[in-house]
């Protein structure tokens, strides 16, 4: 017994159908004729049509953004770093 996977539809093909159910048809018949899982589906693609327009059908990629290209770290001079940590170690003094 195999398993289903999740299908993956292109845009032409939801754009297609979004039209046809804003037209008129009903999501039953289009999700029947289309071979779709569940007309609720539809229904999907068409409340995200309407709020976002056409773009909102394309695919989206896949998993975490990548990080912009991180410049490299800024070098603190080794006096200003000695003067932080003077500061630290005096106000931890001051507290016990």
């Amino acid at each position: 017994m195999t398993k289903p996977t999740k299908r993956a539809y292109s845009f032409d093909f939801k754009l297609a159908l979004v039209e046809r159910f804003a037209a008129g048809e009903s999501a039953q018949d289009l999700a029947s004729e289309a071979g779709l899982s569940s007309p609720k589906l539809l229904e999907t693609w068409a409340r995200a049509y309407r709020r976002e327009g056409p773009d909102a059908l394309r695919p989206r990629a896949k998993g975490r953004p990548r990080r912009p290209d991180a410049s490299p770290p800024v070098e603190v001079p080794e006096l200003e770093r000695l003067r932080r940590e003077n500061e630290r170690l005096r106000a931890e003094v001051a507290y016990l």
